[in-house]
């Protein structure tokens, strides 16, 4: 398919988070021990931890946070990505502490914020893998 956009990385690590996706639940990693979330996938950073990720798992997420940085793209550095031009390519800090890197949607692009609050929203696609983005809350 020409200038299909590209899939998501996919490992071990990460799986659970693409198939909770596919059930448009949005899941951060959490630690059992002390509650700290992280993503993507990581060990706890204030504590010993037990191998294989052993004190932690996926846990649902609010799916809010706020922007904490962006830019504003008017050039598809890939060609999957011409039709959706302009868009804002953005650092989202999420209510639990993690960023995650997404797009803001729903608004001009000229309206977006450092600090606005959003709301995750997910864009299906047809490989299967939808995609978390985030709107104005």
């Amino acid at each position: 398919m020409p200038n299909a956009k590209p899939k998501p990385s996919l490992d071990a690590d990460i799986a659970p988070f693409w198939e909770a996706a596919k059930k448009h639940e949005f899941v951060l990693m959490r630690c059992k021990k002390c509650g700290a979330w992280y993503f993507p996938a990581a060990y706890c950073r204030f504590h010993d931890n037990e191998p294989l990720f052993g004190n932690m798992e996926w846990a649902k997420a609010s799916g809010r946070g706020k922007v904490f940085s962006y830019n504003v793209s008017y050039r598809a550095f890939n060609p999957a990505f011409a039709g959706d031009l302009p868009y804002v390519y953005a650092l989202i800090e999420l209510e639990e502490g993690p960023l995650i890197s997404s797009n803001v949607t729903g608004c001009p692009v000229e309206t977006v914020k450092v600090g606005m609050p959003v709301e995750l929203v997910w864009e299906d696609n047809p490989d299967g893998y939808p995609l978390p983005k985030f709107r104005p809350d």
